[in-house]
């Protein structure tokens, strides 16, 4: 499955949100999930499958619990992917900062110019 096919999805987003907080039992993401998207504990169990085996999250045993985490190997290829095309957005960012830095100087001004009256 290809990474924007995975990604694509609210719910497997959420779930990696969730998981960059730190790793989290396959029940702690459940009922977060069931309680923000009102689906079932297999469907939220169908989600992290496809995350892990996209190569998105891992999943260890401990006892008999299950911890999920972010592989970050797989998000690294989508930053890669959307280097080409940061430049529409930084370049805007940029002017952005600009403009807000030269309304802060204007103010200074007026504040200024209104306490030597």
């Amino acid at each position: 499955m290809h990474a924007f096919d995975v990604l694509g999805d609210p719910v497997r987003r959420r779930i990696l949100e969730l998981l960059a907080l730190g790793e989290h039992t396959s029940g702690q993401v459940s009922a977060v999930i069931r309680g923000e998207f009102g689906i079932s504990q297999p469907a939220v169990s169908q989600h992290l499958r496809v995350l892990r085996d996209s190569g998105f999250a891992s999943v260890r045993a401990e006892g008999t619990r299950r911890l999920y985490a972010v592989e970050a190997e797989p998000l690294r290829e989508v930053d890669a992917w959307l280097e080409r095309f940061r430049g529409f957005w930084e370049q805007r960012l940029d002017a952005l900062g600009t403009e807000l830095a030269r309304g802060k100087r204007e103010g200074k001004r007026v504040e200024e110019a209104s306490g030597d009256e």
